[in-house]
């Protein structure tokens, strides 16, 4: 149990947990047994919701993409969660490419693709994204894991 805490304090994904348990252990497990342990243990949802983020109902499609992993993790960093190393690199790289070609993101559901760096408007663009004219998200926006 130890051990499984110390991966949720980590921050390791569910996914990782499952691997990791069948490959250490031979046992095979699943996403929501982990998910549910955290639950019965009292351990801190994971989860952070951040409209101003991913103010878009996100299709399944599109839901893991780069761009909506990155605002997810800069939703978690901004509501105090620590980020692993390698996530907290992947991001700082990531915002730093968004500084250096002055752009920021956007969703549109009818493109394939979904997401794409568009040239920030400077009277417009305030945040990380390109706020639509109308928010479609969830009432308390898409959950960002990781």
């Amino acid at each position: 149990m130890r051990e499984v805490v110390r991966w949720l304090e980590e921050g390791r994904t569910y996914q990782w947990m499952v691997d990791t348990y069948r490959r250490k252990y031979e046992i095979e497990t699943t996403i929501s047994m982990w998910a549910a342990l955290r639950r019965r243990n009292g351990i801190e949802n994971r989860i952070v919701r951040d409209v101003d983020l991913i103010p878009w109902a996100v299709l399944p499609e599109h839901r893991h993409a780069h761009a909506v992993s990155m605002l997810g993790a800069e939703a978690r960093r901004r509501a105090g969660k620590v980020l692993t190393t390698q996530m907290s690199d992947m991001l700082n790289a990531w915002l730093s490419g968004l500084e250096r070609d002055n752009t920021v993101v956007h969703y549109d559901p009818d493109n394939p693709q979904g997401w794409s760096c568009v040239p920030r408007c400077d009277d417009v663009d305030t945040d990380l994204i390109r706020v639509p004219s109308r928010r479609t998200g969830r009432r308390h926006g898409v959950a960002a894991e990781g």
